[in-house]
């Protein structure tokens, strides 16, 4: 068992044993996916923080396949809905059944009660059944008929979406998309792993994942990641981050020219529970600049609401946050 810097004694110990854990998962993703080592960790440390995840990139580059394998790693209760135009929310959160026999209102729960949710092409459907997960995200429960139902723990949902400019795609409310920890673009892959990928697909049987950690132990990783130590000077570099992307301060030039509105509370919140995750994942015992400033496109890009100015410039959140990270003096 590696050691981690700057931890000692028992804190070593049961630091040490989840970031083992961390490992056994992500080698256990990877003997499906390939040539994402980026997309893996992201997914893990989304799953570990505690927070939820939305994928997005064109079909077929492996969205669906990463959550999938994610799943069967994990010795839990997996649900996948496919979101469509037709879905109702009762078909994803549950809904009260009138028994003849008993002559009262029976709950029969949906698909949304796992541990681990699938929501594949989540903006295939509409706003009002899009809405149906926001409670469920949020408070970990779902209410129907005044009756709140509370949803077993771990709780993790991994939504999928394709770009919006694709047919049949409806934009996810702003209030959602602030429910998701982490935003994952999958590249496209290379040659080598395209080579690699059709010859794990197109020859012989077909890799599978085997279960590595169960839910039991995923609660505890997240008891262990919040003791994490985060060191003042880095928390102010979040702060300054997040401050940065509002258009109010005379000095955010950037912001003030191309962005509507700037990342919410949860954006500051994300980078540090995610750089809290990645700095076990790294050996570490606590958390770096460079943590944060690995996190900041995932945990930010879904979070800023770009103007038409931004629009008519070609200009992306992805570049702008890095251009008003480049501006950022950590102190």
């Amino acid at each position: 068992m590696r050691r981690l810097q700057t931890a000692d004694g028992e804190t070593e110990l049961i630091a040490a044993t989840a970031a083992a854990k961390i490992d056994l998962l992500q080698n256990a993703i990877e003997t499906v996916i390939r040539g994402k080592p980026e997309a893996v960790r992201l997914a893990i440390v989304t799953l570990i923080a505690g927070g939820h995840l939305l994928i997005e990139d064109v079909p077929g580059v492996g969205k669906t396949t990463l959550a999938h394998a994610l799943a069967r790693a994990l010795d839990c209760v997996f649900q996948r809905i496919q979101f469509t135009s037709d879905l109702l929310p009762s078909d994803v959160i549950g809904l009260s059944v009138y028994n003849q026999l008993t002559g009262v209102f029976e709950w029969k729960p949906g698909p949304v009660f796992a541990n681990v949710v699938l929501a594949d092409e989540i903006n295939r459907t509409t706003p009002k059944t899009q809405s149906a997960l926001l409670e469920a995200m949020q408070e970990k429960q779902v209410t129907v008929a005044h009756t709140s139902h509370q949803l077993e723990e771990p709780f993790f949902v991994m939504a999928t979406q394709n770009p919006l400019e694709m047919e049949g795609t409806y934009p996810l409310p702003e209030a959602q998309l602030d429910r998701f920890l982490f935003k994952l673009r999958v590249p496209f892959p290379g040659r080598e792993d395209l080579h690699d990928i059709l010859d794990r697909t197109t020859r012989g049987s077909v890799a599978t994942v085997r279960q590595v950690v169960n839910g039991a132990q995923i609660m505890g990783m997240r008891q262990v990641v919040r003791t994490v130590p985060l060191a003042p000077h880095v928390q102010e570099y979040v702060v300054k981050l997040t401050l940065a992307t509002h258009p109010e301060g005379r000095e955010n030039f950037l912001a003030n020219k191309y962005i509507r509105y700037g990342s919410s509370p949860r954006g500051a919140q994300t980078l540090i529970l995610g750089g809290k995750v990645r700095a076990l994942v790294e050996g570490r015992f606590n958390v770096s600049m460079e943590d944060i400033r690995a996190l900041l496109l995932p945990a930010l890009r879904h979070r800023i609401i770009l103007n038409f100015e931004a629009q008519a410039d070609g200009r992306t959140t992805d570049d702008l946050l890095e251009e008003i990270a480049g501006k950022i003096t950590p102190n």
